[in-house]
C-alpha cells in the first residue's frame, strides 16, 4: 500500500469524524474497506480509473451483496471526498457495482421468551444475599429491553445518568446526536439499587477498572444469561434485547415516529422494518377500525348476474 494513499485515507476518515460526525466503529469499518483495496490495486486506489475499479469489483464475487455494498459505498464516499477537495477532477465510482440487496430482519425474541429472562433475573434476586453482580444484571437488562439501548451507549452510561424523579436519560448516540429516551419505573428502580454498590467517585454506572465495562462483557454477560435461562445463547445478544423492545413497543401500539426518536435512527426506514414483525395486528386493526369494517358485505346471490 502506498503512502499517498494511506495520507488520502487518514484525511478522508478525519474529515467524516469532524464534519459529519461518523461514529468511531464506522470510521474503523471505512478505514478497513479502503485499506484492503488500496491493497488489491496496488497502492493506486487514489489515482484509479473506472477500468481499475470495475477490475477490483470483479474479485468481490464470492462476497455477499451486503459486503460489496458497504465496501462499494466507503469507496463512493472517498471518492466524492477527493473530487470536493479538488484533489480529483473526476469521480469515478460510477463502475463500482450496485447489488440489489434485501433490508435483513432483525433476530427477535417474543414475549414469552423475555419473560423467561426476567423469572431467572427475579429469582436471582430473591435469594437471601443477591450479589452486586445480580443487581448490576437487573440495571443492564431493564436498560436494554426497557429503554432499547445500543451495547456502546448502555456501558458508557455515566453513573449520574439515571435519576430517581426523572423518567428519561440524555443520551450522545451515534454520531454525537443528543436524545431523550423514556426509562421506566422498573428500569428507574433497578438502577437506584444497582447505583448503592457504585462508589461515588466513579464516573461510570458500570464501572471497570477505571473505565467502565466493554462492549465484549456486556455480549459475555447476556451470552450466559440465554444459557441459564435454557435459551441459545446464539440467538439472545444486547442488539437483540434492542430489537425485542422495538417489537413490542410497536406491537403494543407505539407511534413509527416516536419509536424511531427513541431508537435514535436517522432515518424512518430503519425503524419501518419493525413493522414487519406484527403484520396480523395491522390486519386486525384495518379490519375492526376502518370505517368500512361496520358496514354490512352484501353479495349478488349465487347464479344472479349483475345489473348493467
Amino acid at each position: 500500500m502506498s503512502s499517498h494513499d494511506t495520507g488520502l485515507i487518514e484525511r478522508f476518515l478525519e474529515m467524516m469524524a469532524a464534519e459529519r460526525g461518523v461514529a468511531r466503529n464506522t470510521l474503523a469499518a471505512y478505514r478497513s474497506d479502503l485499506m484492503a483495496a488500496s491493497t488489491l490495486v496496488g497502492g493506486r486506489l487514489a489515482d484509479a480509473d473506472g477500468e481499475l475499479l470495475a477490475h477490483m469489483a470483479s474479485k468481490w464475487t464470492n462476497l455477499a451483496n451486503s459486503s460489496v455494498a458497504r465496501k462499494a459505498s466507503a469507496l463512493r464516499r472517498f471518492y466524492a471526498f477527493l473530487h470536493e477537495e479538488g484533489l480529483r477532477t473526476d469521480n469515478p465510482s460510477a463502475a463500482l457495482p450496485k447489488p440489489t440487496q434485501g433490508r435483513a430482519l432483525p433476530k427477535i425474541l417474543d414475549k414469552a421468551e423475555v419473560d423467561r429472562i426476567f423469572q431467572i433475573i427475579d429469582a436471582r434476586l430473591a435469594k437471601s444475599h443477591a450479589s452486586a453482580n445480580d443487581h448490576r444484571l437487573s440495571a443492564l437488562i431493564e436498560l436494554l429491553y426497557g429503554s432499547g439501548l445500543r451495547a456502546t451507549e448502555l456501558v458508557s452510561l455515566p453513573r449520574t445518568s439515571v435519576v430517581a424523579d426523572r423518567p428519561f436519560i440524555i443520551l450522545i448516540g451515534k454520531g454525537s446526536k443528543e436524545r431523550l429516551v423514556p426509562i421506566s419505573d422498573r428500569a428507574r428502580h433497578a438502577v437506584g439499587v444497582w447505583q448503592a454498590f457504585v462508589p461515588k467517585d466513579q464516573r461510570y454506572l458500570f464501572p471497570s477498572r477505571g473505565s467502565h465495562i466493554s462492549r465484549i462483557r456486556l455480549f459475555q454477560i447476556i451470552k450466559e444469561l440465554a444459557a441459564e435461562t435454557g435459551l441459545n445463547p446464539e440467538k439472545v445478544s444486547p442488539h437483540v434485547l434492542r430489537h425485542a423492545f422495538a417489537t413490542h413497543l410497536l406491537a403494543g401500539g407505539a407511534n413509527l415516529r416516536a419509536l424511531q426518536a427513541m431508537l435514535g435512527h436517522a432515518d424512518i426506514a430503519t425503524t419501518q422494518i419493525y413493522t414487519h414483525v406484527d403484520a396480523s395486528r395491522l390486519v386486525e386493526l384495518v379490519n375492526k377500525r376502518h370505517p368500512l369494517a361496520k358496514r354490512t358485505l352484501t353479495r349478488a346471490p349465487t347464479g344472479s348476474n349483475p345489473q348493467p
